[in-house]
Parts: C-alpha cells; sequence; structure tokens
C-alpha cells in the first residue's frame, strides 16, 4: 500500500490565486483576495473550483408564450376578458369615445342616443330590444336621407366597436338600413348664370366664373392667386384637394377680371378685387379671408336676383361637367376638368344626366349580323 503525500498549501497562496488544480504553487495574475486574512467561505469556494471536476451546465428551458396575432372581433361562442372596460358601463364607454368630438358629427349624435337608451348597463347585457328602440328614435326624428344615412352608419360602428373590444353581443346588423345617397343633380340655367354675373361685383363674378367655367372647387378658386397664374401661357396650376397638380386653361372673362390684380401681391385674387373696391365711409370693412364669408356673400346674392332654390358654387361645378360631357360625349374629358383621380367619382358627377339610349342603336343591335357590318 503505497502513501501519496500531498503537498502543504497555505492560506496566503490560496488568497493569491497561485494553487493549480493539482494542489502545486504556481505563479499566477493575483486576484480580488489580496487580504491575508481569508475567509473561509471563499477559500473554499476558490478550493473546490480549482480541484472539482468540470459539471456540464444544465440546459435552461424558458419557459415563452408566442404572441398571437390579433384579429379583429371574435369568435362564435367566446367570450373577452373580464377588465375594467367590461365593468364599465355602456354609456360611460360610449361617452368617452364620443368626448372631444364635433357635436354636429353623426358619431356623436349616434353616441349621444345610445348612451340615453341603454342606460347604465354592462356591455354584456346589450339586447336586441336595445336596437329596436334605437331604431325607433332614428325614425322618430323625422332626419332628411342623407342625415339619416349617415346617423345608422355610425350607430352601426359603435354597436360593432363595442363587441370587438369591450364583450357587447354582436348586434349591429339589427339596425336598420336605408338606400344609399344619390348624387345631387341640381345645375344652373343660362338665365341663372347671367343674372348672377350681372349683378355681381367684381370679385363674386371672378369667383362665380373659376367655378362656372373651369369647374374648380369653391374652397380652392378663393385660395388662388399669382402664383397660380402664369400670364404668357394663359393658365392656372394649383393643386386640388385630394393632392393632384391641375392646370387648365383660362377664359376671356378670368383674364379681363384679374388683369387690375397686383402679381407681386401673393393674396388671392378674389380678395385683391374686394380690397380695392370702394367702400361706403370711406373705410374697407372687415373682409375674412375665408370661403364660408364668400358663401354667405353668393347667398345674399342669389337672393337679391330672385333665385330661391338653393344654389350653390358647387352645383356651378356640376354644371361645367354636364355641359362638358354633353358636348364631347367622352368621359374623360369631364375627368380631365374635373381633375379626379378616380373615374368613378367623375361618373357621380354625371350619374344624373347620362346620355340617353337612341331608338336606333337598339335596332342595329339586335341583328346577329352588326358586329360583321361594323368590321367590314
Amino acid at each position: 500500500m503505497s502513501i501519496t503525500c500531498v503537498p502543504r498549501v497555505k492560506c496566503e497562496d490560496i488568497a493569491s490565486g497561485s494553487v493549480s488544480k493539482g494542489g502545486q504553487a504556481t505563479k499566477r495574475t493575483p486576484t480580488r483576495l489580496q487580504t491575508k486574512d481569508t475567509h473561509v467561505r471563499e477559500s473554499w469556494k476558490i478550493l473546490r473550483r480549482l480541484a472539482g471536476q468540470h459539471r456540464p451546465a444544465h440546459p435552461k428551458i424558458l419557459q415563452h408564450t408566442p404572441r398571437s396575432t390579433r384579429v379583429r372581433g371574435r369568435a362564435k361562442g367566446t367570450r373577452a376578458p373580464k377588465n375594467e372596460s367590461e365593468r364599465a358601463t355602456v354609456a360611460s364607454l360610449l361617452l368617452a369615445e364620443i368626448t372631444g368630438r364635433n357635436q354636429h358629427a353623426p358619431v356623436y349624435q349616434a353616441g349621444k342616443l345610445l348612451a340615453s337608451i341603454v342606460g347604465k348597463i354592462q356591455p354584456g347585457q346589450l339586447s336586441p330590444a336595445h336596437i329596436h328602440d334605437a331604431n325607433a328614435a332614428i325614425r322618430k326624428a323625422a332626419y332628411s336621407h342623407s342625415t339619416l344615412t349617415n346617423k345608422v352608419s355610425a350607430t352601426r360602428r359603435l354597436l360593432r366597436w363595442l363587441w370587438e373590444y369591450h364583450g357587447a353581443p354582436k348586434l349591429d346588423h339589427l339596425v336598420d338600413t336605408y338606400p344609399g345617397l344619390r348624387p345631387r343633380n341640381v345645375t344652373a340655367t343660362d338665365e341663372e348664370r347671367a343674372l348672377l354675373t350681372k349683378a355681381a361685383r367684381p370679385y363674386m363674378q371672378l369667383w362665380i366664373a373659376l367655378c362656372g367655367d373651369l369647374a374648380i372647387r369653391s374652397t380652392t378658386a378663393a385660395r388662388i392667386g399669382p402664383a397660380n397664374h402664369d400670364p404668357s401661357g394663359r393658365t392656372l396650376r394649383f393643386e386640388t384637394k385630394c393632392g393632384e397638380r391641375l392646370t387648365l386653361p383660362t377664359t376671356e372673362t378670368i383674364e379681363d377680371l384679374i388683369e387690375p390684380c397686383d402679381r407681386k401681391d401673393p393674396t388671392p385674387f378674389v380678395y385683391q378685387l374686394w380690397r380695392n373696391e370702394p367702400h361706403k365711409h370711406g373705410a374697407t370693412p372687415r373682409f375674412i379671408e375665408d370661403p364660408a364669408t364668400l358663401r354667405r356673400h353668393f347667398k345674399a346674392l342669389r337672393l337679391s336676383v330672385g333665385i330661391t332654390r338653393k344654389l350653390t358654387l358647387h352645383d356651378l361645378r356640376r354644371t361645367a361637367a354636364v355641359a362638358m360631357f354633353d358636348y364631347t360625349g367622352d368621359i374623360r374629358d369631364v375627368q380631365a376638368l374635373l381633375g379626379h383621380r378616380n373615374l368613378q367619382s367623375t361618373i357621380w358627377y354625371l350619374d344624373h344626366d347620362m346620355r340617353p339610349v337612341k331608338r336606333s342603336t337598339l335596332e342595329i343591335i339586335k341583328r346577329p349580323a352588326w358586329r360583321k357590318e361594323k368590321t367590314a
């Protein structure tokens, strides 16, 4: 039996980190433990690290829950988890949703109506009876067709919002449906146009000409100034409501009206003509550079010449579009005049005044050989 002697290890060697795995003292870089009085626990940790076998680290299993894609709505038979919004009442949720909105907006009016009908109930307690009461209240109000369509559409959106995010049952399909809006079919006659132009002052004549001759929107026409006019090419280049860049040639009437305007002044032409006019008492009255002010002036002008029906500047734009289609017969020319990107928007202007079907065309297409006759 052989006895193996283990060399004696000093605490100073342990503290300085000069002890190898076999117990031999070696010269190594000193560690953190530089004090002579090394704690027993720290010495034991160093010995275990130097003399113990290397143990492989156990793999760490991370409990990761994958994120699910947010789905709009819920599957049938499921229920949203309970939270603070679910414990709130329907009235409080609706009032919080419409707070800060315009009081004349359809969503605001629909939210006030639903909040007054449902009362202080939970979203899950909504029933078809509440929707029946809402339909009856909307019918009783006797709104116009456009207001009625917007009101029921906003009510349907709010009910769908309660179903998707606050645990209410799906009841938006129970809201009454109404046929869609028909396009406005009001156009100005030649007599009405002549009366307005004759009685209007220069600034109003220019505004009427921009909307009636070039079919420009009233708001855009009120803001056209020297920066949009090219005197050499006699064109107007401006940006439409939808961000489209449009260039239109000016008429003789428009060129004559903008002739006295100052080309170095960035003020719109309509406001320059108003400012240059002589006013009573020698003082220029306050004029708000806003299309709403011009619309009030146009309404007063319309009533002064005896036009009692509701005729707006946008109706003059529609009149120009219909006249262009009647003369050219090409809807693409009307689209270029109105500056529409989508052809469906142009058809909306002409939906009430599409060309009639000719009897001769019906007689031709009845014959089976009309295709051969056309290509011959």
